[in-house]
């Protein structure tokens, strides 16, 4: 058992318990798993109106050099497969830290502000994240890791109207675009992106204000404090692969499903193909395909199937063909939904399989993803 008293609280801590929080541990902080409201209830007001949740415990990392913005760059595609030198000043794009044998190290944001790179990685990571870079990058790049600043996400299709009350700005962002701008003295960090399925926004603040914002928001009709329980499901029916569980150093983005994250310009005959950990084996899969795939799983019946059941091609067959990695409940698709890693020869949608279910196997459906469609402002 963790012991509460050595948790990290995040500026949100005295919020949550106010807000009247179930809190437990997460990554090393106590956080809130659910509201009065119910993960249910919090999970569908975020799909119809807006939730608001405390990300704070991820790491946000600013990267600059010396040298310049291009060189900056370039020194962090020696890391990420993605194209970073052609992410536009107040863009942001998802990117993957790979290992040489073409494992994922941890999924992140990057974003160009237009003097670095603005980085948010995982909690359970980021340690991890910020020793890594701070080795691996060249002597002309500072890593520093920003400690006196509150995460919050605001998601769904009235997140714009809410925020907008706050900073009018945001309502002429797009879908991953990035926006520093000053508030009431304050410089707020703000991007149009999440990890919900919805429409929304992540919202950087100096620590010393992020009660008071986070209470300004939830006074709002719309919105409604959500904690880390809606949270997983909401990312689940999205289709959106949580760190540790889904997508680890055993998996290759290409396995993992996320080569449309590897641009064109680093990929076999671009002009910056290559040059990233693990570029052999991930080309090549990108190229030709890779052995198993992660799908969607859409379980018969109302009863969830959780990570760690394993999946077999035959109702009777002895020979395991993969492992569901996340599964649950899908409030608004109203039933089962889970994702997990086939064979390549099982992973087309329509596919009949089965997991094994304490002691009975249960037929499954190879699904595509998201279960249901994203509402993202393109």
């Amino acid at each position: 058992m963790t012991d509460a008293a050595a948790l990290r609280r995040t500026p949100l801590y005295d919020f949550h318990l106010a807000q009247g929080a179930k809190m437990v541990p997460f990554a090393g902080y106590g956080m809130p798993v659910h509201y009065p409201l119910g993960v249910m209830k919090e999970h569908l007001h975020t799909r119809a109106a807006a939730g608001l949740f405390d990300v704070s415990h991820m790491g946000q990392v600013m990267l600059t050099s010396s040298r310049g913005g291009e060189a900056l760059a370039l020194a962090l595609e020696g890391l990420v497969p993605v194209d970073v030198l052609g992410l536009a000043e107040g863009r942001q794009r998802y990117g993957l830290f790979t290992d040489p044998s073409g494992g994922i190290l941890d999924d992140l944001m990057i974003a160009n502000t237009g003097e670095g790179l603005f980085l948010v990685v995982n909690a359970a990571c980021k340690a991890a994240d910020i020793a890594y870079l701070a080795t691996h990058l060249p002597d002309h790049v500072r890593v520093e890791e920003i400690a006196d600043r509150a995460l919050l996400a605001l998601q769904g299709p009235q997140a714009e109207r809410a925020l907008a009350r706050l900073v009018p700005e945001v309502a002429g962002m797009r879908f991953m675009d990035s926006l520093r701008i000053a508030v009431d003295g304050a410089e707020w960090w703000i991007s149009r992106s999440g990890y919900t399925g919805e429409d929304g926004f992540e919202i950087s603040v100096p620590a010393t204000i992020a009660e008071d914002v986070a209470a300004r928001l939830v006074a709002m009709a719309e919105v409604a404090p959500v904690g880390l329980g809606a949270r997983d499901s909401l990312r689940l029916e999205a289709g959106l692969c949580l760190y540790g569980h889904d997508i680890d150093r055993t998996t290759s983005p290409v396995e993992a499903a996320l080569g449309w994250a590897i641009q064109k310009v680093r990929r076999a005959g671009g002009a910056r193909e290559g040059g990233f950990p693990g570029a052999g084996r991930i080309l090549a899969e990108l190229e030709t395909g890779a052995p198993r795939r992660r799908v969607g799983l859409l379980p018969q019946g109302r009863a969830p199937m959780r990570e760690g059941t394993p999946l077999f091609a035959t109702e009777e067959g002895t020979d395991r063909i993969g492992t569901i990695t996340s599964g649950g409940f899908g409030p608004s698709v109203e039933g089962p939904v889970a994702m997990g890693y086939v064979p390549d020869a099982q992973a087309s949608p329509g596919t009949g399989i089965f997991a094994e279910l304490r002691g009975r196997r249960l037929p499954v459906t190879v699904a595509p993803m998201p279960f249901l469609t994203a509402s993202y402002k393109r």
